[in-house]
């Protein structure tokens, strides 16, 4: 017996949720917490429109909205902690690099299986969550970059100075 593609979408965005709330929880500096959770709460959001699709229940996606409110949860931690140096070790920042591939993957699936679908809304709404998963992509790659900045920046310190000479 085959997996329903439904299913297996379900279990993905549950494996989502559970694998970004596991890093919010670990997670020590709240704004960083705070989008984990945003990731999460998208994935259960997906996981409720697979659900009702498998069901045959009318159901209808907008896309999210969560590069919006990041951007805000970066302007307030930027502004609450102007001289506040964050200190993620590398295992920490690996973990968020596990993530992006992860949407990447999601992002391929969802595209593959839109291009499968007979039913139009359904594929439109499979277009839109790998859309979606594009978005966390970007938004985890930005926040990778945000977090693992204090490492690289004594390297590009040197080559920028060097430029100044």
């Amino acid at each position: 017996m085959s997996v329903n593609v439904f299913d297996f979408a379900m279990q993905m965005e549950k494996d989502g949720e559970a694998y970004y709330r596991d890093l919010a929880a670990k997670c020590s500096v709240e704004g960083i917490k705070n989008i984990l959770n945003l990731l999460a709460d998208d994935e259960v959001g997906h996981y409720n429109i697979f659900k009702k699709l498998k069901e045959e229940t009318p159901a209808d996606i907008a896309g999210t909205a969560i590069l919006t409110n990041a951007k805000n949860i970066f302007a307030q931690m930027r502004e609450k902690d102007k001289k506040t140096e964050y200190n993620f070790d590398v295992s920490e920042i690996e973990l968020y690099k596990k993530a992006i591939e992860i949407e990447k993957k999601s992002e391929e699936f969802y595209k593959d299986k839109a291009n499968e679908m007979d039913n139009p809304k359904a594929k439109e709404i499979f277009l839109t969550i790998a859309e979606d998963e594009r978005r966390h992509q970007f938004l985890l790659e930005n926040m990778t970059t945000f977090l693992s900045r204090p490492m690289t920046w004594v390297e590009d310190a040197e080559f920028n100075r060097l430029e100044d000479y």
